[in-house]
């Protein structure tokens, strides 16, 4: 499982050509607005280098996202454990897109290919995704991909500033059986 393929997305290893158009992303308010900040080149590449470590260890984690027709780098997606901080436990799926990405279905489309690794590859019994309460775009993603929101499930991350908007998150699941695969997949 080194790479994944749908038919407009590659979501491949990490190469270094990645690290620049990686850190510009992160150093984005925008790309980063519900997270608790934007990070250094230095914390990108850091990111980089634990990303790559887990694809080579167990074969999935978060894969650098590119578009298959011109092999343009557009962001991440990928499966990874849920951060210890999450009073949750399981594998979540996650997403990150460079601004001039949103608005194509590009999340979608490697949100569907993400659970199909993780439910058909990985035969996972539930996979999560976590998000602030004020990411609607991301909301939106997960809803598309069939997951769903138990509001029993928010939380609020104790690691950040009690008044900042991503204090309050939310999470949604799907359940193995509940899986249903895009069609053509």
């Amino acid at each position: 499982m080194t790479e994944l393929r749908t038919s407009r997305l590659v979501l491949r290893p990490w190469r270094e050509a990645d690290l620049v158009p990686w850190a510009a992303m992160n150093a984005d308010p925008e790309v980063r607005a519900h997270f608790p900040g934007t990070l250094t080149r230095e914390e990108s590449a850091a990111s980089v280098r634990r990303f790559q470590a887990d694809l080579e260890a167990r074969c999935w984690g978060w894969w650098a996202l590119e578009v298959a027709a011109t092999g343009e780098f557009i962001g991440f997606a990928g499966l990874d454990p849920v951060d210890d901080d999450t009073p949750a436990t399981g594998v979540e799926a996650g997403w990150r897109l460079a601004r001039h990405a949103w608005g194509h279905g590009y999340a979608t489309e490697a949100g569907d290919a993400v659970l199909a690794c993780g439910f058909q590859q990985l035969a996972l019994p539930e996979i999560l995704a976590v998000t602030t309460r004020g990411n609607h775009r991301s909301q939106a993603v997960m809803r598309r991909l069939g997951m769903t929101r138990t509001p029993a499930d928010d939380f609020e991350d104790l690691t950040v500033p009690e008044n900042s908007p991503v204090r309050h998150n939310v999470i949604y699941r799907l359940a193995r059986e509940e899986y249903r695969p895009p069609a053509g997949a």
